[in-house]
């Protein structure tokens, strides 16, 4: 228990919410699997890993409706516009001593027992810790924990003009892992998609 706490007052989360949904055609933060808006879900479920939790965000989505009145980190200079890293990236700015818990808003399929084996498995010595895609065995980075001297590395990364977490991982010291449910990491962009996730869902309810 007393690792377990410590656990949780070193670590934050942060649900990446800044994409444009183009694909989706509508706003990922409102689509409802388990009941509730995902960006609500998501939030919920890292609040019993860390202690804090923040929507990651564009300034302009604000006040939109998946994300109004939740705790949110915008994007800053100069990591606007770049994906995912920005988002990373501009919370490790804001909170430079913590590790961050991050997960993507659009993994329907995630639970507590994935999170729970990606924090069990956590070596806080590496920069991530991450787990090992079944489909092409490259790192999962948006469903990872950042350890916060990660933020040198990324940063390097960056300055190179390098800004895909999947490659930064693939060729830095983070622990990849076995996902114990080969189906949680898989991502929902299209309509269709949706559709099928809500079925699956149901079917393992």
């Amino acid at each position: 228990m007393e690792q377990d706490h410590f656990l949780k007052n070193n670590l934050y989360g942060l649900i990446l919410a800044g994409g444009k949904s183009t694909r989706m055609q509508k706003d990922k933060t409102v689509l409802m699997y388990h009941g509730r808006p995902q960006s609500h879900y998501c939030i919920e479920l890292l609040q019993q890993f860390c202690d804090q939790v923040f929507l990651s965000c564009r300034k302009d989505q604000a006040q939109l409706k998946g994300y109004q009145g939740l705790q949110q980190i915008h994007d800053i200079a100069p990591f606007k516009d770049i994906g995912p890293l920005g988002g990373i990236l501009s919370a490790m700015s804001q909170y430079p001593d913590r590790a961050w818990l991050v997960l993507a808003v659009d993994l329907p399929f995630v639970n507590r027992s994935t999170i729970d084996h990606l924090l069990t498995s956590r070596d806080p010595r590496k920069i991530a810790t991450a787990y090992r895609s079944p489909h092409d065995g490259m790192p999962e980075p948006l469903c990872a924990i950042y350890e916060s001297h990660a933020m040198s590395v990324l940063r390097d990364f960056y300055d190179r003009g390098i800004y895909c977490p999947r490659k930064i991982l693939n060729h830095s010291d983070a622990i990849l892992m076995t996902l114990p449910e080969s189906t949680a990491l898989d991502n929902v962009n299209t309509p269709q998609e949706y559709n099928d996730a809500l079925k699956n869902l149901e079917l393992n309810q």
